[in-house]
């Protein structure tokens, strides 16, 4: 697995991207336009998931990260709920919900296969890997000490 430095370059947060931008376009061209109250649940639950995405990303822990991830999970099923709610107000049809749906699965799928990876991993993160590199290594230590003694 090539390592991901950015969190713009994490499928993820590049399909939670997507669902935003499909959201947008969506208020654009339908009646959600003029629903304020539901069309401003609906940004903030998808925005909600890649801004988790990143914020769990940049916090260098796998730990936080599955958090976020958890938390990223949680919004993108709040959003696929709202699309259930546009579709019974006919704010939109049912080819546009079943687009948006289609891709919201996949998207939680997606999210949810990273949950297990990190579940899996033994690496705990970048933030970690910084810390043990400063660490002086036992045995250089017991040199040290060993040189100074005599």
């Amino acid at each position: 697995m090539a390592t991901i430095t950015r969190f713009e370059d994490l499928e993820i947060w590049q399909l939670a991207l997507q669902q935003v931008n499909k959201f947008d376009k969506m208020v654009e061209e339908t009646p959600l336009a003029k629903n304020f109250e539901l069309r401003n649940q609906m940004d903030a639950s998808s925005g909600s998931v890649m801004d988790c995405i990143a914020e769990g990303f940049e916090r260098s822990g796998n730990s936080e990260f599955k958090n976020m991830l958890v938390i990223a999970k949680g919004s993108n099923g709040e959003f696929r709920s709202q699309l259930y709610r546009c579709l019974n107000r006919k704010h939109i049809d049912q080819d546009r919900f079943d687009l948006l749906y289609t891709n919201n699965i996949k998207l939680g799928n997606k999210i949810m296969a990273f949950i297990s990876y990190l579940q899996k991993t033994t690496y705990k993160g970048q933030r970690y890997k910084v810390a043990e590199s400063t660490q002086p290594q036992t045995s250089n230590l017991e040199h040290q000490t060993h040189k100074h003694q005599t």
